[in-house]
């Protein structure tokens, strides 16, 4: 391990260095970030998995540029080129872009202006010019340069210029000092393309656009490089040039009395327009769509954990209404562990449908609820999701049915419905009556339905499909295994979508899984487990892998097996047995407990002991149960029914850098504009507000010709 890159991971982080080492050793043995959080507490001194993947990442990333430094310093070395000075600078680069810059000047060049010159033989009348003589003149200079490829005296002048403008641009500090000015002082700057066509104004507030660049918002940032790359705005960078010659002709001309001066001020002004200035405004645009990227992809990540954690709503029977007007709305029943029993198709909303004919679609539907005595219908939040929702308010209305509705995220539904798991799971299904089952186990249990979808195809984030497919998807994937860990999954129900986040597991390893499954049945124990997983896959998975009604009660807890004996330990100390767990006698006494004389007698390690305590007061406790319940409603809002001070109880659907929409139960989700979150300062929603929340809200504009609504947290 690299100790002066440990020591600069404990400071920019601030914590210890035993702690990263620890990390670093745990993920070099082979175990995985969930594991690590959750089991090795007393290594890493309780650090959790954003912190474990930030050492991960940035760790790696020092390795890299490391690894980078030594390859330079061996390439300059090699030509013979290395000075103190060039070491040095090397040594305390902190970014791969200052790397390249000092390596620049000795990269073997594509052919260039400058590389032409320096061919022609003009690189020693550059090295004259740049000592500034004072005597004679650049004519008498350039004419015994004058050959059979360079004609004439304007041609050797013009040469030497374009070498000594290169050598300009390829000095590093030069470089860094007139991209970190640019970066802190100029203006980004776009327009609306000559002939674009912007149809819906999507870009308006573009057209005729500047923002310092150091200040402008990630979201801003992803809407110009969207604008420019639809080819309706034109972006650019604007630096005062003066600043940047007056600089560069401070550092470059050594003589203002040679006959010179004019001649390198003309490379200088040459340097930058045509190498320094485009080269950094493609650096500069290129880290500011990483500083987009970077926020949208955590913004995406924080709301796509809050849609996961969305408590599940147990032992309800869900009808699934997946609306549609032309091929009408798909109908779904599930039982209370998620089975399908019955589907249908009604079509109420085709124009030039009779009252007869709605009338037959709501006896269709009520006799299903009465049938299979439905508790909600889910509703999905498309097209016709509202005349849906006026639809099923008026059924239960006129039919006085003991059933509520909710709205429910149909995004990606139709992704999963033409997957192979969707086919495996429902061969005799079309693909839209799959799409409403989906939608109605989304109610039921929202993390097990989700992850069976691409978490991209989610639709929690803004300008997902601008950033890098890559980097969304690891950090996505990343934030779905974080949460099934988190919760756990019932290895004996637990779908191959979801067994693939699980600590530890691959494809081989799952399929072992599902094959015993189907071979022997429910597993009764964590020990059957241990004999068909190997010993590494079995450690890493076993905690997260819960085992209801099984033989040992322990099994179902998130206690992992290495623990056991300490667990008997301990409830043995407590004089009880391991019948009472989740018991208010045990619950009683472990409240009582003194931690500390408990972990000396016991010799149990201060955060397992926690841990243990917290599942035997709580065994089968789920992190969603905390979360907020879903919104269950049975009759409808329309936006007439509003008005300016109203106050709204809503869900929020999706939290963005300028605020966060909510669903108040109309057709569009309403807007809560950043200002309108908190009297306090903040610097995105998210601090505030995450998706899933029920909140009150205050309605503060009304836009019925675009039926958008303002919303405000603030009385």
């Amino acid at each position: 391990m690299n100790n002066t890159i440990i020591n600069e991971l404990s400071d920019n982080l601030k914590i210890k260095n035993e702690q990263i080492i620890s990390v670093l050793e745990l993920l070099s043995e082979g175990a995985t970030i969930p594991f690590i959080a959750r089991y090795r507490k007393d290594k890493t001194g309780a650090l959790d998995e954003e912190t474990i993947r930030i050492i991960e990442e940035k760790y790696q990333y020092q390795v890299n540029l490391s690894k980078r430094k030594e390859d330079i310093t061996r390439l300059i070395d090699e030509k013979g080129m290395l000075t103190d000075e060039i070491k040095k600078a090397i040594s305390s680069a902190t970014k791969l872009v200052e790397l390249e810059d000092i390596y620049r000047p000795f990269k073997e060049k594509k052919k260039t202006k400058a590389t032409e010159a320096i061919k022609n033989g003009l690189e020693p009348l550059a090295k004259i010019i740049m000592k500034f003589p004072v005597e004679g003149s650049i004519e008498i200079i350039a004419k015994s340069f004058v050959n059979d490829k360079v004609l004439n005296i304007d041609k050797a002048i013009e040469g030497a210029k374009y070498i000594i403008a290169e050598k300009i641009s390829d000095d590093a500090n030069v470089r860094k000092k007139i991209r970190d000015n640019t970066y802190n002082y100029g203006i980004i700057k776009s327009k609306i393309k000559k002939g674009a066509k912007d149809d819906n104004k999507i870009y308006d507030m573009y057209y005729e656009y500047e923002e310092r660049i150091k200040y402008i918002k990630p979201h801003r940032i992803l809407a110009l490089n969207r604008g420019e790359k639809e080819k309706i705005l034109s972006v650019s960078i604007d630096y005062d040039i003066n600043r940047v010659i007056n600089f560069l002709n401070r550092k470059f001309i050594k003589n203002e009395k040679s006959f010179v001066v004019d001649t390198v001020k003309e490379a200088i002004i040459d340097s930058y327009k045509r190498l320094i200035a485009p080269s950094i405004e493609r650096e500069i645009r290129s880290e500011l769509t990483d500083i987009g990227e970077k926020a949208a992809i955590d913004n995406f990540g924080k709301n796509l954990e809050a849609l996961l954690l969305t408590p599940p709503m147990k032992e309800v029977t869900v009808l699934a209404f997946d609306p549609g007007f032309v091929n009408g709305c798909k109908i779904a029943v599930i039982d209370k562990n998620g089975k399908y029993l019955d589907s249908t198709v009604v079509k109420p909303f085709l124009k030039g449908n009779s009252q007869k004919y709605i009338e037959d679609s709501e006896v269709i539907v009520k006799n299903l609820i009465e049938k299979y005595k439905v508790d909600i219908i889910a509703i999905g939040n498309g097209t016709a999701s509202r005349e849906s929702e006026t639809f099923i308010a008026n059924l239960i209305k006129k039919y006085n049915l003991n059933c509520k509705y909710a709205i429910v995220s149909e995004a990606g539904a139709s992704i999963y419905s033409a997957s192979k798991e969707a086919i495996l799971e429902f061969p005799d299904l079309a693909v839209e009556k799959r799409s409403a089952v989906s939608i109605g186990r989304r109610l039921q249990d929202p993390l097990a339905e989700l992850v069976k979808i691409p978490p991209s195809g989610i639709g929690v984030g803004l300008y997902q499909h601008d950033v890098s497919e890559k980097k969304l998807s690891e950090n996505l994937d990343f934030v779905v295994s974080k949460v099934v860990n988190n919760v756990g999954v019932n290895v004996n129900t637990a779908s191959i979508s979801i067994l693939k986040y699980i600590s530890g597991l691959t494809k081989r390893t799952i399929d072992k899984l599902i094959n015993y499954r189907n071979e022997n049945g429910n597993f009764k124990s964590r020990d059957e487990i241990k004999k068909i997983l190997p010993a590494k896959s079995y450690e890493q998975a076993i905690g997260f892998l819960r085992i209801v009604d099984g033989t040992n009660i322990l099994d179902s807890t998130s206690i992992h097996p290495e623990s056991y004996n300490q667990t008997i330990n301990l409830i043995n100390y407590l004089n009880l047995k391991l019948s009472d767990i989740g018991s208010n006698v045990l619950v009683d006494k472990l409240n009582s407990i003194d931690l500390e004389s408990s972990e000396k007698e016991l010799n149990i390690e201060h955060y397992t002991l926690e841990d243990i305590i917290k599942c035997l007061k709580n065994p089968k406790r789920d992190p969603r149960d905390e979360m907020p319940q879903p919104i269950l409603k049975s009759d409808i809002l329309t936006i007439d029914d509003l008005s300016i001070g109203m106050k709204l109880q809503g869900t929020v659907r999706n939290v963005v850098d300028f605020g966060a929409f909510v669903d108040i139960g109309l057709h569009e989700d309403g807007l809560v504009h950043i200002s309108k979150i908190t009297d306090k300062y903040i610097k995105h929603p998210n601090e505030v507000l995450s998706v899933g929340d029920i909140i009150d809200c205050y309605v503060i504009d009304i836009n019925k010709e675009k039926n958008k609504v303002s919303l405000s947290l603030l009385k």
